[in-house]
């Protein structure tokens, strides 16, 4: 089964495209570049192991 974020909006051009092996590495990927997720306007990320919901949506920018 392969792993994939989607993005709250959809933004392209931010690599949410991508597939990972593992949850780990997803959410490992996740950590890594969620600063450019926000910087491109993205809010919130959901994840799903093929097409079923893992969870999410998870709010990437801190609460006020």
């Amino acid at each position: 089964m392969s792993w994939h974020w989607k993005g709250e909006p959809a933004v392209r051009d931010t690599g949410l495209d991508k597939t990972f092996p593992t949850q780990g590495e997803a959410e490992t990927w996740l950590g890594e570049c969620y600063p450019d997720l926000l910087d491109a306007g993205v809010r919130a990320v959901t994840l799903y192991e093929a097409d079923r919901l893992v969870y999410g949506p998870m709010r990437l920018d801190p609460e006020v």
